[in-house]
C-alpha cells in the first residue's frame, strides 16, 4: 500500500510523531528515469505490514493526494485503548472529521492523514 504525499520529511513526522508509527525504512532510490527519490515505509507499532510514503512525482499523481480514495475512508487504523489513542492523536494536531461513536463492531472516529486521505480509527467495544 501506498499513501501518495506531497513532501517526505512532514509525512514521516505526521506519521511517526503524531500516529505512532515506526519509520521501518528511509533509504535514497531512483525513479524509473533516473531521478533521485526516497524508499520511506512506515507501519503501525507491532504490525508486519507497512506503508510507502510516496512522494508525488508529476502531475497527475500530485492531483491524487489527499484524494486516493476518491473521499471515503480507504485506511483503517485498530488500536487496544480507542481513548488513549484518540487523545494522544488529537492532542497531536490529527484532524478528526467525526466524533467518536460507538458501532456493533466497536469504537470509530474518522481522521485524516497529512496528506487529507480518510482513516478510520477503530477500537473494541
Amino acid at each position: 500500500m501506498a499513501v501518495i504525499v506531497e513532501e517526505y520529511d512532514p509525512a514521516i513526522r505526521f506519521f511517526v510523531d503524531a500516529l505512532g508509527f515506526d519509520l521501518v525504512e528511509d533509504s535514497p532510490s531512483l525513479t524509473n528515469d533516473g531521478r533521485p527519490k526516497r524508499w520511506v515505509v512506515v507501519r503501525p507499532l507491532g504490525a508486519t505490514t507497512g506503508i510507502l510514503l510516496a512522494r508525488a512525482d508529476g502531475e497527475e499523481q500530485a492531483a491524487a493526494v489527499g484524494n486516493q480514495f476518491a473521499g471515503r475512508v480507504g485506511l483503517f487504523l485498530r488500536v487496544d485503548d480507542f481513548d488513549a489513542a484518540y487523545a494522544r492523536m488529537t492532542a497531536a494536531g490529527v484532524e478528526f472529521v467525526t466524533e467518536p461513536r460507538r458501532e456493533p463492531y466497536g469504537r470509530l472516529a474518522v481522521f485524516l492523514d497529512i496528506a487529507g486521505n480518510r482513516w478510520d480509527l477503530l477500537g473494541p467495544t
